[in-house]
């Protein structure tokens, strides 16, 4: 069993930053079918992508939906920073202040996850 921490910086903004968080899904989905330790966060601009993709309407909604349990969460520093700690909130997934209000990425080095950035 594999550690795997994926980690999304992408902003939501370009068809690189769709091509990204696609990515990262796909991998989410390949750890959780082979049944790895998973970790899976949203920081900086990447934090404005749990409100689009809790819309109905984006493409990668259905994909979102079936990973949504297996999100760690949301860097709480970023989502007040770029304005979606509501939208966060609302979606029910965590905020996640372990390192001065940002996700500890130390930490999961320290417990031997391969840390992926998107």
């Amino acid at each position: 069993m594999a550690k795997i921490a994926i980690v999304v910086f992408s902003d939501t903004t370009s068809m690189e930053a769709l091509g990204k968080i696609s990515n990262a899904f796909v991998l989410a989905n390949e750890a959780v079918e082979n049944s790895d330790d998973l970790k899976f966060i949203f920081e900086g601009a990447g934090s404005k992508w749990i409100g689009e993709l809790e819309n109905e309407d984006h493409k990668l909604h259905s994909m979102y939906l079936g990973l949504k349990n297996q999100i760690t969460g949301v860097c709480k520093f970023c989502a007040e920073a770029f304005g979606v700690k509501s939208e966060v909130e609302k979606a029910g997934v965590n905020l996640i202040d372990e390192y001065k209000n940002h996700p500890s990425l130390r930490n999961l080095i320290i417990d031997g996850y391969s840390v992926l950035t998107f």
